[in-house]
């Protein structure tokens, strides 16, 4: 039985609120993807302390650079490729996600989840509004389970992005969708 993925966002939550939404999900990896592992207004999530904090809880840490967020422009792919991303964070990770450095740490984390319950970090809380959304897309279409741990003992399911199309090399284009139902557009969610 394939053990599912979880992400999870520090956000300004306490280590204590934090690690037990950790526990209470029995997450043994905790898999970083903040690109740069620190935070100056909640220091207890630095690469330098958290990682103590968590092997208290039998909890592993690991900073998965190549999943890392904040990406600049890629010129080798065209706008339209993923113009369904009109948050310029969204589309350029999403560009990214198309690299063989992105495929590298994606196959990576699955390696990793495959071993033991592994939870996706990064600093945003709202999972819409972070780029776990984008590697949790290429979970899902890698046929992994993924849930997202909004608070203590909830859970949501993850599902894949609309406007997401699986492509047969394992990567994930988002084209620019060619109508509008009125709804908002994830596409345009600002990035935390």
């Amino acid at each position: 039985m394939k053990l599912p993925f979880f992400t999870i966002g520090h956000s300004d939550r306490t280590l204590d609120d934090f690690i037990g939404m950790l526990t209470d999900a029995d997450i043994a990896l905790l898999a970083d993807v903040r690109k740069m592992p620190r935070s100056r207004t909640n220091p207890q999530y630095n690469e330098t302390t958290l990682p103590v904090a968590l092997a208290a809880f039998d909890i592993a840490y690991e900073h998965v650079a190549a999943l890392g967020g904040l990406r600049g422009k890629t010129r080798s792919v065209s706008d339209d490729v993923n113009g369904f991303w009109t948050n310029d964070s969204f589309h350029r990770y999403a560009d990214y996600a198309l690299t063989e450095a992105f495929r590298a740490g994606l196959d990576h984390l699955i390696e990793q989840g495959r071993r033991q319950r592994c939870a996706v970090m990064c600093a945003e809380a709202v999972w819409w509004r972070c780029h776990r959304r984008i590697v949790a897309d290429y979970l899902i279409a890698r046929g992994e389970t993924v849930f997202h741990i909004i608070g203590p003992n909830r859970l949501e399911p993850a599902r894949l992005t609309p406007g997401a199309v699986a492509q047969p090399d394992g990567t994930i284009v988002y084209p620019r969708a060619a109508d509008h139902t009125g709804e908002p557009d994830p596409g345009e969610l600002p990035h935390g």
